[in-house]
């Protein structure tokens, strides 16, 4: 009994996920996906959700059956066997997971220096992200029932705070008499840039992923991961449809491409002046925070099971904590030395690219052990697909250097576990 209550509750559970889910992705990504979508990011944002949710479909089946604290990396090993494939395709995750930490620190770091309008700064950002890093990190040694405690009183405060100011929002548009949509074109949709967009806006929903990691620490793990992923999506949804229809109706996709980073801070100001952006910037540090915690924890797990593996590479034995503090390390390099736009795009290119391999070893391996269907998996790699090659075709065009970054990301990783293997195969 008491072993069960030392681990994580299914409210628990919801909080990490979504205290990784409601962080950067809605307050960095919204002024980055209206520059693609156009008037159209509210719809985006929906069309992620509904990606994520096909998506999730596989990571449910397999941890209802084999939950771990591995998660993704468990799955991909039944599926394609302990070799370059699984720890390629894993580490793709495992990297995809520091770059949204860094997202999440770089964030954190543009909304507290909005009011002082510092929030460009090439050192202040990122100075701030490393400082947020770091004291996430020391909170995760502390153990995981703090981060617990702290994940489920944040998760509260800033579902509640982001809920209240976007209804705050759309209802000071109607007693004002503009529309919801006054500020829109009224053109028809750029499909192409649409599709681009939503490629973002699935990074809002990836955390959910990171509820696969916490096999090994939640209570009734086959039942309460699943509820826990659903559970957490449709809270994320929710708030980023009413959020994004708030932004649209204050100052419209051209205002928050503008704005870019910190476009919920710049839509709150015409409706509630310095209070209404000192508010969004409470939510924001708030979210930001609570995100590293839940990540920091997720993610360190991962890469432990990895460790185990033997897909990861260690540091010297004597050295304690060694998956947060690789961990949280590398994301302190991607936060220091990469900005919000790259790090995003290569978040997006590396996730997407991992999770048509999960979908693909589900139906060619792995569904009658997991009992999926065969059309759900299928589904998602064509929604993938639909979205990662416009997005990929536009990054070419407007932004090669991240598009090169991440493929050399990803050559390095594969190099790098064929060296693994091949070392495994002759110490074995």
């Amino acid at each position: 009994m008491s072993d069960d209550k030392a681990r994580i509750s299914l409210a628990g559970s919801v909080s990490l996920g979504t205290g990784v889910m409601i962080g950067a992705g809605i307050f960095a990504l919204v002024g980055q996906v209206a520059g693609l979508a156009g008037d159209w990011f509210p719809l985006a944002f929906l069309l992620g959700a509904i990606v994520a949710g096909a998506s999730a479909y596989s990571y449910i089946r397999y941890s209802s059956v084999n939950p771990s604290s591995g998660g993704i990396a468990m799955l991909l090993k039944d599926a394609y066997g302990p070799g370059v494939i699984a720890g390629s395709f894993s580490l793709f995750m495992y990297v995809s997971m520091v770059v949204a930490e860094s997202l999440l620190a770089r964030t954190f770091g543009t909304y507290l220096l909005r009011p002082f309008g510092l929030q460009d700064s090439v050192v202040l950002v990122p100075l701030l992200g490393v400082i947020a890093i770091a004291a996430a990190a020391i909170v995760n040694l502390l153990g995981n029932r703090l981060v617990e405690a702290s994940a489920t009183t944040t998760a509260v405060a800033k579902i509640l705070g982001i809920a209240v100011l976007a209804i705050a929002g759309i209802v000071g548009t109607a007693v004002a008499g503009d529309g919801l949509f006054a500020h829109a074109s009224g053109d028809a949709p750029d499909v192409f840039g649409l599709l681009a967009g939503t490629t973002l806006c699935v990074l809002a929903y990836k955390g959910f992923t990171t509820i696969t990691n916490q096999g090994d620490d939640i209570r009734d793990p086959k039942k309460n991961i699943a509820r826990s992923i659903v559970i957490s999506l449709a809270i994320c949804a929710a708030l980023y449809l009413l959020i994004t229809i708030s932004v649209a109706s204050s100052i419209g996709a051209e205002g928050a491409a503008d704005a870019r980073d910190y476009a919920l801070a710049q839509a709150a100001e015409p409706l509630f002046g310095s209070w209404g952006v000192g508010i969004t910037v409470a939510i924001a540090v708030v979210a930001t925070v609570s995100g590293l915690l839940a990540s920091l924890y997720s993610v360190s797990r991962l890469y432990a099971m990895l460790q185990d593996m033997r897909q990861a590479p260690a540091l010297p034995a004597k050295v304690h904590h060694q998956p947060l503090i690789i961990t949280a390390g590398l994301a302190i390099v991607t936060t220091a030395f990469l900005d919000l736009t790259q790090i995003a795009s290569m978040g997006a290119l590396l996730y997407l690219t991992m999770d048509i391999a999960v979908q693909w070893g589900v139906i060619r391996h792995l569904r009658e052990k997991i009992h999926a269907v065969r059309w759900l998996p299928v589904l998602t790699i064509v929604l993938d697909l639909a979205i990662l090659i416009p997005f990929t075709i536009l990054k070419i065009q407007d932004d090669p250097l991240t598009v090169v970054v991440a493929a050399a990301v990803a050559t390095a990783i594969f190099i790098g576990q064929v060296v693994a293997v091949k070392a495994r195969e002759r110490s074995a």
